[in-house]
C-alpha cells in the first residue's frame, strides 16, 4: 500500500465513514517527528507523551476546519510547538519558578534520561541548548535537528525569516561559548 499524501489524508478525514481511519494514518505518519520535536523542548518522556497526546486531540478537533493554507505537517508542528510552550509555562506557574529554575529542572531530567549517555557529546550539547532562552532553543532545535527551512519555521512560529536567522545565529554563538567553557 502506498503512503497517502497529506491532501488525501485530509479529504479522507473529512468523509464521516473514514474519519478514524484517516486520523490513525495521520498519527502514524507524524507521531515520531512530533514526539522528538516536543521532547527536545520538554526533555521528559512523560511530559512529552502528555503534550503529544494533547497535540493530536487538538488536531482531531481542528482538522475538520483545516483550511490547507499550510501543509498538514506545518499545521501539526505549530500545534505541537504551542502545546509544548504552554506546558513549559504551566510548569513555571505551577512551581512559581523563574526561567533559570525551569532550565535547572530540565537539566536534571536530561541527566536522568536513559536515552543520552552522561559522558556523551550529545549530553554537553543538550545542556548547552538548555541554557538558551525558550525562543532561541526552539529555533535552534528546528533548524539544527529537524533541518527545517527558515520559511517553514516562519510559518509555524508566525514570525519573519530575518528574526529566525538572528535567533539561530545568537543561539549558535551561545552554544559555542558554553561548549568552550565546559
Amino acid at each position: 500500500m502506498r503512503a497517502s499524501t497529506d491532501k488525501e489524508l485530509v479529504q479522507l478525514f473529512r468523509a464521516e465513514d473514514s474519519r478514524n481511519y484517516a486520523f490513525n494514518l495521520i498519527v502514524k505518519k507524524y507521531q515520531e517527528k512530533l514526539y522528538w520535536h516536543i521532547r527536545k523542548m520538554l526533555i521528559s518522556h512523560e511530559d512529552t507523551d502528555d503534550v503529544l497526546q494533547n497535540t493530536f486531540i487538538n488536531a482531531f478537533h481542528g482538522l475538520e476546519h483545516f483550511r490547507e493554507d499550510a501543509s498538514l505537517f506545518t499545521w501539526l508542528y505549530r500545534i505541537a510547538t504551542n502545546e509544548a510552550l504552554t506546558a513549559l509555562k504551566k510548569k513555571k506557574r505551577r512551581f512559581f519558578l523563574p526561567l533559570g529554575d525551569v532550565q535547572s529542572h530540565l537539566g536534571k531530567n536530561l541527566e536522568a534520561d536513559d536515552y543520552i549517555d552522561g559522558e556523551d557529546i550529545r549530553m554537553k550539547l543538550q545542556k548547552a541548548i538548555l541554557t538558551l532562552p525558550e525562543k532561541q532553543r526552539l529555533v535552534f532545535n528546528m533548524k539544527y535537528f529537524d533541518e527545517m527551512k527558515y520559511d517553514e519555521m516562519a510559518e509555524i512560529l508566525d514570525t519573519t525569516v530575518g528574526a529566525l536567522k538572528a535567533s539561530y545565529h545568537h543561539a549558535v554563538k551561545k552554544i559555542e561559548k558554553y561548549l568552550e567553557g565546559n
